[in-house]
């Protein structure tokens, strides 16, 4: 009677310390996760709507969909930009806005207004 309780014990001992050595790769396999993927996501989604709200008249524009523009009008939840020289106007929604300036790569990676004024 006495060895089977002895041997229960041991083996719930041993059972805590191989739980731990499971739960510890989950563990930092969520910590990378966080650092090299939710955390800069988060960062970008900050820095996109900081852009969107301090949009203002006169700012060249580019929208998701390649369309570029200048702001003729700024609503609550929405813009109003003028393209080309025939000066068509639309209106568009702040979250449809993809960069302020132009982009001359397809990546992204293009000079804005911005960058050509201080060359």
């Amino acid at each position: 009677m006495l060895t089977q309780v002895t041997s229960a014990m041991l083996t719930q001992e041993g059972g805590t310390g191989s739980m731990l050595s499971m739960i510890l790769p989950f563990v930092l396999l969520i910590a990378v996760f966080y650092f090299l993927l939710i955390r800069p996501e988060n960062k970008k989604k900050k820095a996109a709507a900081k852009m969107r709200s301090e949009l203002a008249v006169g700012d060249e524009i580019t929208t998701i969909g390649g369309i570029v523009g200048t702001i003729c009008a700024v609503k609550e939840d929405t813009i109003v930009i003028e393209t080309g020289a025939d000066r068509v106007r639309m209106e568009f929604t702040k979250w449809a806005i993809s960069t302020k300036g132009t982009q001359a790569t397809e990546n992204g990676a293009g000079e804005t207004k911005d960058s050509k004024d201080k060359k």
